[in-house]
Protein backbone atom coordinates (compact mmCIF):
# COMPACT_ATOMS: atom_id res chain seq x y z
CA UNK A 1 0.00 0.00 0.00
CA UNK A 2 2.75 2.36 0.57
CA UNK A 3 2.87 5.48 3.12
CA UNK A 4 0.40 6.63 4.15
CA UNK A 5 -0.63 10.08 6.46
CA UNK A 6 -1.10 7.99 9.83
CA UNK A 7 2.74 7.45 10.00
CA UNK A 8 3.04 11.47 10.71
CA UNK A 9 1.95 10.51 13.95
CA UNK A 10 1.27 13.21 16.98
CA UNK A 11 2.95 16.99 16.09
CA UNK A 12 1.12 18.21 18.83
CA UNK A 13 3.99 20.94 20.23
CA UNK A 14 5.80 21.25 17.43
CA UNK A 15 5.24 23.99 15.37
CA UNK A 16 5.64 24.59 11.38
CA UNK A 17 6.01 27.56 8.98
CA UNK A 18 4.45 26.48 5.27
CA UNK A 19 5.75 29.15 2.29
CA UNK A 20 2.94 29.48 -0.28
CA UNK A 21 0.64 27.69 1.56
CA UNK A 22 -2.89 29.77 0.46
CA UNK A 23 -3.46 27.09 -2.72
CA UNK A 24 -2.84 23.65 -3.64
CA UNK A 25 -0.63 21.61 -2.43
CA UNK A 26 0.86 24.30 0.39
CA UNK A 27 -2.51 24.36 1.79
CA UNK A 28 -3.34 20.86 1.69
CA UNK A 29 -0.13 20.33 3.86
CA UNK A 30 -0.84 22.72 6.32
CA UNK A 31 -4.02 21.23 6.63
CA UNK A 32 -2.54 17.89 7.82
CA UNK A 33 0.24 19.23 9.45
CA UNK A 34 -2.96 20.65 11.32
CA UNK A 35 -4.94 17.55 11.07
CA UNK A 36 -1.91 15.95 13.24
CA UNK A 37 -1.85 18.70 16.08
CA UNK A 38 1.23 21.09 15.11
CA UNK A 39 0.87 24.85 15.12
CA UNK A 40 1.09 26.26 11.66
CA UNK A 41 2.27 29.57 10.11
CA UNK A 42 1.89 29.93 6.84
CA UNK A 43 2.46 32.86 4.66
CA UNK A 44 0.83 34.61 1.73
CA UNK A 45 1.15 37.67 -0.75
CA UNK A 46 -2.11 38.47 -0.72
CA UNK A 47 -4.54 39.02 1.94
CA UNK A 48 -7.70 37.86 0.56
CA UNK A 49 -6.36 35.24 -0.29
CA UNK A 50 -4.69 34.45 3.34
CA UNK A 51 -7.97 35.51 5.28
CA UNK A 52 -9.85 32.91 2.68
CA UNK A 53 -7.20 30.32 3.74
CA UNK A 54 -7.40 30.74 7.60
CA UNK A 55 -11.34 30.80 7.13
CA UNK A 56 -10.99 27.30 5.33
CA UNK A 57 -8.08 26.00 7.54
CA UNK A 58 -8.90 27.35 10.79
CA UNK A 59 -6.49 28.23 13.58
CA UNK A 60 -3.02 29.21 11.62
CA UNK A 61 -1.23 32.57 11.74
CA UNK A 62 -0.41 34.22 8.57
CA UNK A 63 2.69 36.43 7.90
CA UNK A 64 2.91 38.65 4.37
CA UNK A 65 5.66 37.90 2.68
CA UNK A 66 6.34 38.26 -1.22
CA UNK A 67 9.17 35.82 -2.11
CA UNK A 68 10.04 37.98 -5.60
CA UNK A 69 10.69 41.09 -3.34
CA UNK A 70 14.20 40.36 -1.56
CA UNK A 71 14.22 43.24 0.51
CA UNK A 72 10.81 42.51 2.02
CA UNK A 73 11.39 38.51 2.22
CA UNK A 74 14.76 39.53 4.30
CA UNK A 75 12.74 42.22 6.65
CA UNK A 76 10.05 39.48 7.07
CA UNK A 77 12.21 36.93 8.28
CA UNK A 78 14.23 38.89 10.40
CA UNK A 79 10.89 40.09 12.04
CA UNK A 80 10.21 36.65 12.75
CA UNK A 81 13.83 35.93 13.87
CA UNK A 82 12.94 39.22 16.28
CA UNK A 83 9.88 37.72 17.61
CA UNK A 84 11.70 34.82 19.51
CA UNK A 85 9.68 32.54 17.09
CA UNK A 86 10.28 28.92 17.66
CA UNK A 87 9.83 26.46 14.10
CA UNK A 88 10.28 22.67 14.36
CA UNK A 89 9.38 22.23 10.35
CA UNK A 90 10.41 24.61 7.85
CA UNK A 91 8.35 23.98 4.04
CA UNK A 92 10.34 25.71 1.54
CA UNK A 93 6.82 25.46 -0.77
CA UNK A 94 5.98 28.50 -2.46
CA UNK A 95 6.79 29.04 -6.14
CA UNK A 96 6.11 30.58 -9.60
CA UNK A 97 5.51 28.39 -12.71
CA UNK A 98 6.54 29.44 -16.55
CA UNK A 99 4.99 32.66 -16.53
CA UNK A 100 4.99 35.22 -19.13
CA UNK A 101 8.64 37.21 -18.83
CA UNK A 102 9.10 39.34 -15.81
CA UNK A 103 11.45 40.90 -14.20
CA UNK A 104 11.39 41.68 -10.28
CA UNK A 105 12.49 45.17 -8.96
CA UNK A 106 15.65 43.64 -7.68
CA UNK A 107 16.43 43.06 -11.49
CA UNK A 108 15.57 38.92 -11.16
CA UNK A 109 13.73 36.94 -13.91
CA UNK A 110 10.62 35.93 -11.36
CA UNK A 111 10.93 31.95 -11.29
CA UNK A 112 15.04 32.27 -10.13
CA UNK A 113 13.90 34.81 -8.03
CA UNK A 114 10.90 33.48 -6.38
CA UNK A 115 11.54 29.71 -6.44
CA UNK A 116 15.09 29.79 -5.26
CA UNK A 117 16.33 33.29 -4.38
CA UNK A 118 13.27 34.08 -2.34
CA UNK A 119 13.56 30.76 -0.49
CA UNK A 120 17.26 31.17 0.26
CA UNK A 121 17.33 34.40 1.56
CA UNK A 122 14.01 33.39 4.10
CA UNK A 123 16.02 30.51 5.13
CA UNK A 124 19.16 32.58 6.02
CA UNK A 125 17.84 35.35 7.67
CA UNK A 126 15.78 32.74 9.78
CA UNK A 127 18.90 30.79 10.13
CA UNK A 128 19.64 31.71 14.24
CA UNK A 129 15.89 30.35 14.73
CA UNK A 130 16.74 27.07 12.63
CA UNK A 131 20.58 25.95 13.85
CA UNK A 132 19.00 24.77 17.09
CA UNK A 133 17.63 21.16 17.33
CA UNK A 134 16.67 18.83 15.49
CA UNK A 135 14.84 21.74 12.76
CA UNK A 136 13.70 19.56 9.22
CA UNK A 137 14.06 22.28 6.34
CA UNK A 138 12.15 20.81 3.71
CA UNK A 139 12.57 22.16 -0.30
CA UNK A 140 9.89 21.67 -2.69
CA UNK A 141 11.48 21.10 -6.13
CA UNK A 142 9.78 19.74 -9.25
CA UNK A 143 10.34 16.81 -11.68
CA UNK A 144 11.08 19.64 -14.07
CA UNK A 145 14.70 19.99 -12.53
CA UNK A 146 15.74 16.95 -15.08
CA UNK A 147 14.65 19.09 -17.67
CA UNK A 148 18.43 21.03 -17.69
CA UNK A 149 21.59 20.12 -16.97
CA UNK A 150 22.68 22.95 -15.55
CA UNK A 151 22.07 26.56 -14.35
CA UNK A 152 23.55 29.49 -16.15
CA UNK A 153 24.97 31.23 -12.81
CA UNK A 154 24.01 34.43 -15.12
CA UNK A 155 20.39 34.10 -14.37
CA UNK A 156 21.65 34.76 -10.44
CA UNK A 157 23.19 38.18 -12.22
CA UNK A 158 21.00 40.97 -10.87
CA UNK A 159 22.25 42.75 -14.01
CA UNK A 160 20.05 40.12 -16.14
CA UNK A 161 20.37 36.98 -17.67
CA UNK A 162 21.18 37.89 -21.48
CA UNK A 163 20.30 34.54 -22.87
CA UNK A 164 16.59 34.78 -24.49
CA UNK A 165 13.82 34.63 -22.27
CA UNK A 166 12.63 30.37 -21.92
CA UNK A 167 10.26 29.90 -19.69
CA UNK A 168 10.54 26.01 -19.34
CA UNK A 169 14.46 26.21 -19.27
CA UNK A 170 13.79 29.15 -16.34
CA UNK A 171 11.19 26.95 -14.27
CA UNK A 172 13.37 24.12 -14.51
CA UNK A 173 16.98 25.58 -13.19
CA UNK A 174 15.06 27.61 -10.64
CA UNK A 175 13.98 23.95 -9.55
CA UNK A 176 17.34 22.41 -9.78
CA UNK A 177 18.29 24.95 -7.33
CA UNK A 178 16.22 24.16 -5.19
CA UNK A 179 18.00 20.92 -5.28
CA UNK A 180 21.25 22.11 -4.99
CA UNK A 181 20.04 24.48 -2.10
CA UNK A 182 18.89 21.22 -0.09
CA UNK A 183 21.99 19.34 -0.91
CA UNK A 184 24.36 22.31 0.20
CA UNK A 185 22.69 22.66 3.40
CA UNK A 186 22.87 19.33 4.30
CA UNK A 187 26.26 19.14 3.50
CA UNK A 188 26.98 22.49 5.64
CA UNK A 189 24.71 21.41 8.30
CA UNK A 190 26.33 17.66 8.93
CA UNK A 191 29.85 19.60 8.46
CA UNK A 192 29.32 21.86 11.62
CA UNK A 193 27.64 18.97 13.03
CA UNK A 194 24.11 20.12 13.95
CA UNK A 195 20.59 18.59 14.07
CA UNK A 196 19.24 20.24 11.19
CA UNK A 197 17.95 18.06 8.59
CA UNK A 198 17.91 19.27 5.17
CA UNK A 199 15.47 17.09 2.39
CA UNK A 200 13.33 17.84 -0.70
CA UNK A 201 9.93 16.73 -2.53
CA UNK A 202 8.22 16.95 -5.40
CA UNK A 203 4.84 16.43 -5.83
CA UNK A 204 4.57 14.39 -9.15
CA UNK A 205 2.08 15.89 -11.49
CA UNK A 206 -0.43 17.64 -9.29
CA UNK A 207 -3.64 19.46 -10.25
CA UNK A 208 -2.99 22.57 -8.89
CA UNK A 209 -3.40 26.35 -9.58
CA UNK A 210 -0.09 26.39 -10.02
CA UNK A 211 -0.31 23.49 -12.91
CA UNK A 212 -3.17 25.18 -14.46
CA UNK A 213 -0.89 27.99 -15.00
CA UNK A 214 1.03 25.98 -17.56
CA UNK A 215 -1.06 24.62 -20.49
CA UNK A 216 1.07 21.70 -21.62
CA UNK A 217 1.44 20.23 -18.48
CA UNK A 218 -2.18 20.78 -17.42
CA UNK A 219 -2.75 19.00 -20.71
CA UNK A 220 -1.21 16.08 -19.83
CA UNK A 221 -2.07 15.95 -15.97
CA UNK A 222 -5.52 15.43 -16.97
CA UNK A 223 -4.62 11.42 -17.75
CA UNK A 224 -1.94 11.92 -15.17
CA UNK A 225 -2.28 14.28 -12.58
CA UNK A 226 -3.13 13.50 -8.82
CA UNK A 227 -5.25 15.56 -6.74
CA UNK A 228 -3.89 18.08 -4.48
CA UNK A 229 -3.63 16.17 -1.73
CA UNK A 230 -2.02 13.64 -2.67
CA UNK A 231 0.50 16.30 -4.20
CA UNK A 232 1.56 16.85 -0.65
CA UNK A 233 2.31 13.60 0.42
CA UNK A 234 6.03 13.23 -0.36
CA UNK A 235 6.23 17.16 1.68
CA UNK A 236 4.49 15.56 4.46
CA UNK A 237 6.60 12.66 4.49
CA UNK A 238 10.03 14.52 3.98
CA UNK A 239 8.16 16.53 7.01
CA UNK A 240 8.06 13.93 9.31
CA UNK A 241 10.10 10.76 8.61
CA UNK A 242 12.73 10.13 11.43
CA UNK A 243 14.42 7.92 9.75
CA UNK A 244 15.43 10.15 6.70
CA UNK A 245 18.80 11.36 7.95
CA UNK A 246 19.14 14.02 5.11
CA UNK A 247 19.86 15.16 1.89
CA UNK A 248 16.59 12.42 0.69
CA UNK A 249 14.31 13.05 -2.10
CA UNK A 250 10.63 12.26 -1.96
CA UNK A 251 8.62 11.83 -4.63
CA UNK A 252 5.36 9.43 -5.82
CA UNK A 253 6.33 5.81 -6.21
CA UNK A 254 4.12 5.38 -9.30
CA UNK A 255 4.01 6.43 -13.03
CA UNK A 256 7.71 7.77 -13.47
CA UNK A 257 7.27 9.67 -10.25
CA UNK A 258 4.01 11.56 -11.50
CA UNK A 259 1.32 9.75 -8.80
CA UNK A 260 1.34 7.44 -5.98
CA UNK A 261 2.72 7.19 -2.80
CA UNK A 262 5.77 9.01 -1.51
CA UNK A 263 9.25 7.14 -1.45
CA UNK A 264 12.48 7.89 -1.86
CA UNK A 265 13.09 9.00 -5.90
CA UNK A 266 16.28 9.71 -7.47
CA UNK A 267 18.11 13.37 -8.67
CA UNK A 268 20.25 14.28 -11.61
CA UNK A 269 23.67 14.44 -11.64
CA UNK A 270 23.42 17.78 -11.65
CA UNK A 271 21.30 17.91 -8.73
CA UNK A 272 24.18 15.60 -6.93
CA UNK A 273 27.24 17.76 -8.36
CA UNK A 274 28.90 19.51 -5.27
CA UNK A 275 30.52 21.74 -6.89
CA UNK A 276 27.73 23.30 -8.88
CA UNK A 277 26.24 23.37 -5.72
CA UNK A 278 28.85 25.12 -3.72
CA UNK A 279 29.06 27.64 -6.85
CA UNK A 280 25.10 28.03 -6.73
CA UNK A 281 25.35 28.59 -3.13
CA UNK A 282 27.90 31.81 -3.57
CA UNK A 283 26.21 33.17 -6.16
CA UNK A 284 23.33 33.18 -4.10
CA UNK A 285 24.55 34.98 -1.40
CA UNK A 286 25.85 37.75 -3.99
CA UNK A 287 22.73 37.82 -5.83
CA UNK A 288 20.75 38.37 -2.43
CA UNK A 289 23.34 40.25 -0.24
CA UNK A 290 22.70 37.55 2.47
CA UNK A 291 25.77 35.64 3.61
CA UNK A 292 24.47 32.44 4.93
CA UNK A 293 27.06 31.03 7.81
CA UNK A 294 25.88 28.02 8.59
CA UNK A 295 27.85 27.21 11.48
Amino acid sequence: MGWETSAIGDLTGKRALVTGATSGIGTETARVLLRHGAEVVITARDERKAADTVADLGDVDVITLDLADLPGTIAAAQGVVDAGERFDIVINNAGVMVPPFTRTMDGFELQIATNHLGHFAWTATLWPLLREGATRVVTVSSLAHSMTKGIDLRSLDPNGDPRRYRRWRSYAESKLANLLFMKELDRRAKTAGLGLVSVAAHPGLSATNLTRSSGALHFLGGAFSQPAHAGAWPTLRAASDLTLSGGEYIGPAGLRQTRGRPTKVGMTSAARDPRLAAEVWAASETATGVVFDVS
